[in-house]
């Protein structure tokens, strides 16, 4: 067994970055759907006026106080939009970059997938093979045990992995500028108990695209950063996207600034620059709303799996309510019929909710800050199912 698979114990400094990632976890970072998965959505009609998405937009600032909201829009037959809404930068008049570049979040783990799946395809990885054949020894603790867990259930979040930390502690600003090892937040993980056996039930748990990507790591012996660069943004050509290196803490090019609170009382706190190593293959890319758009659009036409393993990706458990989950890819109903399919994020300073539907529409839309109501998360979904039912 090599020492890079041996489990180890923390070393007593972790202890401060364990109190650090809490106040993260409490906000259920890079989460897609963290506020709004137990929300009611409001319809598309609360928000659909007649100036359509651009109205969307300009109330999410006016009314619900984001700072900046943008969105790409591309229709049925190819043809592609932009919008923004409100201040790059708050104290100043400048408007937000068409098109900028964002933190996505959870966006990151369909990339995550499309790599495993791409490994499927490729006969170098099983789907309902134990993750324990793959990172032997690795994946132990009370209840949790990698023979038991299969790679699907990795990718469906059905394996009862736990979460990073189940108790909620100090602001997220302890964490900023903090750098975290993959490892290290594995072992955090595997310090809590099993949330429930293998395969019995479903909860979101960044801990399992920790392991997807480790799983990547192993099996290509590349960086799973690489392989997510050569295998989908460059064939793509993906220009705005990128997996940050180790260290980097701010945003590459043209972006807007994000903002976040740890108390509803305070103002909100410019976090565009911080070290988002904490959600590493669970949810630190960069990327556009276009280019996000580009991603998935290319994924649901088969551009990036072969059929099977697309089919794979698409078959769905309930999960959260409205929304059914795959292999690291959300489906959901449209108020105006058919099925949309996407992913979201949530990290602090941004939110990003999108999706395609089967004809071709795609929709990305991103505020920058935390919706601060249940409410304010729904309207941005409801923005998005609205964009998508224009």
């Amino acid at each position: 067994m090599s020492d890079r698979n041996r489990p180890h114990r923390r070393p007593p400094v972790f202890s401060t970055r364990r109190r650090a990632l809490a106040a993260v976890t409490s906000f259920a970072l890079v989460g897609g759907l963290a506020l709004s998965g137990s929300a009611p959505a409001a319809s598309a009609d609360a928000v659909r006026h007649r100036d359509g998405v651009q109205a969307d937009l300009d109330r999410l600032v006016r009314e619900e106080k984001f700072p900046a909201a943008l969105a790409a829009v591309r229709t049925s037959d190819g043809r592609a939009r932009n919008h923004t809404a409100g201040v790059a930068e708050l104290g100043t008049k400048r408007k937000p970059p068409v098109d900028g570049r964002v933190r996505i979040g959870s966006n990151t783990k369909t990339f995550v997938a499309t790599v495993v799946l791409q490994l499927v395809g490729e006969g170098k990885v099983d789907l309902d093979e134990p993750i324990e054949t793959y990172l032997p020894d690795l994946v132990r603790g009370d209840g949790i045990d990698g023979r038991q867990i299969t790679v699907r259930q990795v990718l469906q979040h059905t394996s009862g992995l736990p979460r990073y930390v189940d108790d909620i502690a100090p602001d997220f600003f302890l964490l900023r500028h903090t750098y975290f090892e993959p490892r290290d937040l594995l072992d955090l993980a595997l310090a809590n108990k099993a949330s429930f056996a293998p395969g019995t039930k479903w909860e979101y748990s960044n801990t399992n695209y920790l392991v997807a990507g480790l799983l990547i790591q192993k099996v290509t012996g590349r960086p799973v950063a690489e392989e997510i660069t050569n295998r989908i943004i460059v064939p793509l050509k993906l220009r705005d996207t990128y997996f940050p290196n180790v260290g980097e803490q701010g945003i590459r090019g043209r972006h807007p600034h994000g903002y976040y609170t740890d108390d509803p009382d305070k103002p909100l706190q410019d976090v565009t620059k911080m070290d988002p190593s904490w959600g590493w293959a669970a949810g630190a890319m960069i990327s556009s709303p276009s280019d996000t758009n580009r991603f998935f659009t290319a994924l649901l036409d088969g551009d990036l799996l072969r059929p099977a393993e697309l089919d794979q990706m698409r078959t769905t458990v309930p999960a959260f309510p409205g929304r059914d989950y795959g292999l690291g890819l959300m489906s959901w109903d449209l108020p105006c019929g058919g099925r949309a399919w996407g992913h979201g994020g949530d990290v602090p300073g941004f939110t990003t909710r999108g999706g395609v539907t089967e004809d071709g529409r795609a929709v990305t839309l991103t505020v920058t800050a935390p919706p601060p109501t249940e409410s304010a998360a729904g309207q941005v979904e409801a923005a998005v199912d609205g964009a998508l039912c224009e």
